[in-house]
């Protein structure tokens, strides 16, 4: 199977304008993921899926694949359907599956787009997976930037929130999980999902997954054996930076 990867990537952030070229160790945060998502042993290609031209550009640089799109997407999952379709006409190649890494994980580890394409390779039932991550305090828990999670028996997702869930104060030691935001699409399926109408709860937690829920699909979320911290504020920032120098050292 063709492998497609693609890390979706905006300098509009509402959030923090201009994330993706904040600078890590001196290097951009978007070079840090697109390199070592890069380096993942199933992918057959890996490219920034961005509208904006300083993005493209800084990849171009460095010798990168990258996609200019539409400004227009709200969801990433949207942009990756845009990018796989030009990239399938560019390169005339039919890609199999599709693994989104979101541009704000510089902590990606190579080894995770495996982790999240291996369900799909061993169970033709399965159409979307989502690693999963644990959160390890009540920070974390509390923090809205964070997605939680919880999952059926199956470890199919039952809802994503930026809110706490589940509730802490009636049930203390149940384990607490967070979306690792690698995602991995079988092609049909992220080109169906792209047609389903925004839903109401996808736009109130403003979350991509929700629409699947909604619509009465399912998310299988995958446990990664790797921590990894999204950067969505500068504190993330400077956070992230002192792990990744820890890691380095």
């Amino acid at each position: 199977m063709k492998i497609l990867t693609l890390i979706p990537a905006r300098m509009g952030s509402s959030r923090f304008p201009g994330k993706p070229m904040a600078t890590i160790l001196g290097k951009p945060m978007i070079g840090h993921v697109y390199e070592g998502v890069a380096k993942s042993s199933i992918s057959t290609l890996t490219a920034v899926a961005t509208c904006d031209q300083e993005i493209f550009n800084y990849i171009k640089s460095i010798g990168g694949h990258a996609v200019m799109t539409s400004s227009i997407h709200e969801r990433a999952s949207d942009r990756c359907a845009e990018s796989l379709l030009i990239l399938e006409k560019a390169n005339n190649t039919y890609y199999d599956i599709v693994v989104m890494v979101q541009g704000d994980e510089p902590m990606t580890h190579p080894n995770m787009i495996v982790e999240a394409v291996q369900p799909i390779l061993n169970n033709s039932d399965i159409q979307v997976t989502n690693l999963l991550g644990k959160i390890k305090d009540l920070a974390e828990f509390e923090d809205r930037n964070c997605i939680k999670v919880v999952c059926d028996k199956n470890l199919d997702a039952m809802y994503f929130s930026r809110e706490p869930i589940p509730s802490q104060s009636k049930a203390k030691k149940i384990p607490m999980f967070k979306q690792v935001c690698v995602i991995a699409f079988r092609r049909d399926y992220l080109l169906k999902y792209t047609l389903l109408p925004p839903t109401t709860l996808e736009v109130i937690e403003s979350i991509d997954m929700m629409r699947v829920l909604e619509h009465g699909m399912k998310v299988r979320m995958v446990p990664t054996l790797y921590e990894t911290y999204a950067v969505d504020t500068p504190l993330d920032l400077l956070k992230v930076e002192r792990l990744m120098k820890k890691m380095d050292a």
